[in-house]
């Protein structure tokens, strides 16, 4: 048995740069003009609790809940008036299908650990048409750490695989693979990874 998990953002969906620009935006509009790192993988943990809470640290401002509740809640409508606006987001080529593939395996299973709150990631996905509720899903409310998510994901396939298969886009993606030893697929142009899903084996 072959377990196989997603990133979202820029992995199955192509939403990586209005995604952190609205991210971005939600904070200061909470906290007003904080100062960011000059990336985001600059930041200890790049996940959307992750950054937060190191926002709040670099620019000296007490970690308040009803803030952090507060950034969310601005980012997830700003998702929705995006995706009311201009649709929903598009799909890297084939994403769907391998899915779809892997659900219908009998030697695969899959899961999607992501860096993005619960909420955003489902609105993303349902909004862009993927399969998801027999789909595990590990987030940043789970924790803040990727590695952490990640595990989570692959807690909630069992235990027994041959192998585990993680696709994602950053290099943050590829250091957390390392640490887990897990097989690391790149996908997209910041790591020379695949453009598409067509012809995939895994």
């Amino acid at each position: 048995m072959k377990a196989v998990v997603f990133d979202i953002d820029g992995t199955l969906l192509e939403s990586m740069a209005i995604d952190s620009e609205l991210y971005t935006s939600a904070i200061r509009s909470v906290l007003g003009n904080v100062e960011f790192r000059v990336g985001f993988g600059d930041y200890v943990n790049v996940t959307e609790s992750g950054i937060l809470e190191q926002v709040f640290d670099d620019n000296s401002l007490p970690l308040e809940p009803q803030k952090v509740t507060a950034v969310k809640t601005a980012f997830v409508s700003a998702l929705k008036h995006h995706i009311r606006r201009k649709g929903p987001f598009s799909e890297i080529h084939g994403a769907s299908r391998i899915i779809g593939r892997l659900l219908n395996s009998e030697d695969h299973v899959v899961a999607i650990a992501t860096g993005a709150w619960r909420e955003s990631a489902l609105l993303k996905l349902r909004s862009s048409g993927f399969r998801i509720a027999d789909i595990p899903l590990a987030t940043c409310d789970d924790s803040s750490v990727r590695c952490e998510i990640m595990s989570a994901a692959a807690r909630k396939l069992g235990s027994q695989f041959d192998s585990i298969s993680y696709f994602g886009d950053a290099e943050w993606d590829r250091e957390a693979c390392r640490h887990l030893g897990w097989d690391f697929v790149a996908v997209g142009p910041t790591l020379d990874g695949i453009a598409s899903y067509d012809g995939v084996v895994i």
